[in-house]
């Protein structure tokens, strides 16, 4: 799934090449990806997009319109909102394709399947793709991204002046959790998910188990401080890249994440896994649990 470092690289990747552009055609072939039905999809089509901004993981195109009054000159703005979920992301085509889509209302092919296609003024256009039998692609058109309910309940962004020592300390202290549960929670911090987590703890050499109010303020300024660097250093290594390439140099930079049976790069120790019923988590357990293997649901009758 792309987190906060690829999404931030994609929002500046587009809008440095569709600001300005004016749309020529919004077609939607995954009626199950489009969420809302007002403003219509249609509505889009002749409008200019202004920028596209970021909000946790999703994407926000916005787009000025004429307003329909004759004369006035006056545009409103309606905005695109797209989250990839897990299987989804966006091509872009230097000369899009002009035939026909065809909506579609379902589906169960795990190839990357097309779900919306943009064109502008100049012949470019964009796709937006899913992979995988799960569709968990969702697309907004609205008139404020905080009609989205999932983007109006986000919480603090990490990459954000807002995001201090001391606010990290204050959600860390609202409940007593996992800390990994903590830092996946989008409704407490915008934009982390299992990824990102895995190599935050690792930084941090935290267990991924560990409750949050058993954290001390140099525990919390030292998370803060990993969140701060593993995400920044992310988005450096993925900005100025084409599209195509931000998932394999996200998976070519994560020191634990997806590496399990590696060696860690920090102590050489093997990077071990804990499963869940549709994810896992990995982690070091010489740097993050003081070589305390945490138990596997496949292996724990081994470890007890």
């Amino acid at each position: 799934m792309p987190e906060l470092p690829e999404v931030e690289a994609l929002t500046r990747f587009l809008d440095d090449r569709t600001s300005g552009r004016t749309l020529v055609a919004a077609d939607v072939a995954a009626i199950a990806a489009l969420k809302t039905h007002d403003p219509p999809v249609p509505d889009l089509v002749g409008g200019t997009v202004r920028r596209v901004d970021r909000h946790g993981k999703w994407v926000d195109l916005a787009v000025a319109v004429d307003d329909g009054r004759p004369g006035a000159g006056e545009h409103t703005v309606l905005h695109l909102v797209f989250h990839l979920a897990r299987g989804g992301w966006v091509r872009r085509h230097d000369s899009a394709p002009t035939t026909p889509v065809r909506p579609r209302m379902g589906g169960s092919s795990r190839g990357a399947a097309l779900a919306l296609r943009l064109r502008f003024d100049d012949g470019s256009g964009i796709d937006l793709t899913e992979a995988g039998t799960r569709k968990r692609l969702a697309v907004h058109v609205v008139r404020d991204p905080l009609d989205v309910e999932q983007v109006r309940t986000l919480g603090v962004d990490p990459l954000s002046p807002e995001f201090t020592s001391s606010a990290l300390a204050e959600l860390m202290g609202a409940r007593n959790q996992q800390v990994k549960g903590l830092l996946r929670d989008q409704h407490a911090i915008a934009g982390i998910g299992n990824a990102y987590s895995d190599e935050i703890l690792h930084v941090a050499g935290v267990s991924p188990f560990r409750l949050t109010r058993s954290f001390s303020d140099d525990d919390v300024a030292a998370l803060h401080d990993a969140v701060v660097t593993t995400l920044h250093d992310a988005v450096a290594a993925a900005v100025g890249r084409p599209a195509t390439q931000l998932k394999d140099a996200k998976r070519a930079q994560m020191r634990v994440h997806g590496r399990t049976g590696d060696a860690c790069p920090a102590c050489g120790d093997v990077v071990r896994e804990v499963s869940f019923a549709d994810s896992s988590l990995q982690y070091c357990a010489s740097c993050q649990t003081d070589g305390q293997v945490l138990a596997d649901r496949r292996t724990s009758k081994f470890l007890r």
